[in-house]
């Protein structure tokens, strides 16, 4: 499988709309999340690591999932998670975790998965009884948020109604939505969501 996001991870810390991006999904979880020092998190799609170095002191350990090595790296090289974190460069979907988790979260990753419906099987299978789940994307968009011919992107954003809907099939409750943050782009914004939901 092509590293999508080689090239990108070399400045991706550097990049203050994705940073700002990050802290605002980080604070909306943290709001919305009861977050427990003995708690196991599943961050997926962790990328360098922006969303689990701001949750990493309020929870027990994360496991930062990803399938570019070189986004991981960069994660891996952060001081702050190293006694935190452990890394798993793969695809979840096709070879999932031995582990299950209190808490899965999720930042900007779900449209870059085909299969939503099945992403959220994954994610179900994943948690324990109980588990929550915390998942930040995109609003609904015209499909420009992305440069065209950006690979690897599948969907322009979700429907919340659609998007909680599809929790619900896939053996979830308690779906609640919020904005996490409005993007600012070069013409126009674009809403960014956090949805929260409990596995049943």
């Amino acid at each position: 499988m092509p590293d999508l996001f080689e090239e990108k991870a070399r400045t991706w810390d550097a990049d203050e709309k994705k940073t700002h991006l990050a802290s605002s999904i980080c604070r909306s979880i943290v709001e919305h999340v009861a977050l427990q020092p003995g708690m196991a998190v599943l961050d997926f799609g962790a990328g360098t690591g922006l969303i689990a170095s701001c949750l990493a002191p309020g929870v027990g350990n994360i496991t930062a999932v990803d399938t570019s090595q070189a986004m991981l790296d960069k994660l891996a090289a952060k001081p702050a998670l190293r006694d935190k974190i452990s890394i798993a460069c793969q695809d979840i979907i096709e070879t999932p975790l031995p582990s299950r988790f209190d808490l899965i979260v999720s930042a900007m990753a779900v449209h870059h998965v085909e299969d939503t419906a099945r992403l959220l099987q994954t994610f179900h299978q994943h948690l324990n009884a109980e588990g929550q789940l915390a998942l930040a994307d995109l609003d609904s968009e015209d499909g420009d948020f992305h440069a065209p011919g950006t690979e690897g992107v599948y969907h322009p954003g979700f429907d919340r109604a659609e998007f909680g809907q599809l929790l619900e099939e896939n053996g979830f409750a308690n779906v609640s939505f919020c904005t996490a943050h409005i993007f600012k782009g070069e013409t126009k914004n674009y809403p960014i969501f956090l949805a929260t939901a409990r596995k049943t």
